[in-house]
């Protein structure tokens, strides 16, 4: 269904590139739902360089020229987010200072770090030093009561598909009995 609506919005091209190779769907981090208003048609490759950016071909991205000036939202942030990982090569910065993003998008753009100094970064790490990503597993290490609730979140108890605080760096959001807690890292273990 999503894919179906966001070949409709596209008309079956590339939201980024307008390329009409092989198109799938890709939900943009770090909170995407599977909505289309939370995902974007791409082709493989802008999807290769997205998620890979050792392989980023900066000239491919000049179509960012054009595509950032999309009214859907979710396509403004992987185009902000592509042109602040290019920045250094001068035309994106460019581009960057013209964009325009309300508030709720900018927000949702700066949510992974990129265009963040490596230093600037939030990073969580569970209580090994692994970094964690959203919709990560993780296992809890210690039993834990929750606040505001009689539940006592059992050691070994798996949490499913979590969510980073973008805030703090010692919190992650999961589901534990049903209930949407806020957990401590150094609780947990990938």
């Amino acid at each position: 269904m999503t894919e179906k609506a966001l070949q409709e919005r596209s008309e079956s091209k590339c939201e980024l590139c307008g390329s009409t190779e092989p198109l799938a769907v890709y939900e943009v981090p770090p909170t995407s739902n599977g909505s289309p208003d939370q995902s974007i048609l791409a082709c493989e490759t802008c999807l290769e360089q997205i998620n890979h950016p050792e392989k980023v071909d900066v000239n491919h991205w000049r179509c960012l020229n054009d595509s950032m000036w999309s009214q859907v939202p979710a396509v403004q942030v992987v185009a902000w987010r592509m042109l602040s990982r290019l920045k250094g090569e001068g035309w994106p910065q460019d581009l960057l200072d013209m964009m325009y993003l309300e508030d709720e998008v900018k927000t949702w753009a700066e949510a992974t770090g990129e265009g963040l100094d490596e230093e600037d970064k939030i990073i969580h790490r569970d209580s090994n030093g692994v970094i964690l990503a959203a919709g990560d597993s993780v296992t809890l290490t210690k039993d834990l009561d929750v606040k505001g609730s009689s539940i006592t979140a059992k050691r070994g108890t798996a949490v499913r598909n979590i969510r980073l605080v973008m805030d703090h760096e010692d919190q992650i959001e999961g589901r534990v009995d049903g209930q949407q807690i806020v957990i401590l890292t150094k609780f947990v273990k990938k």
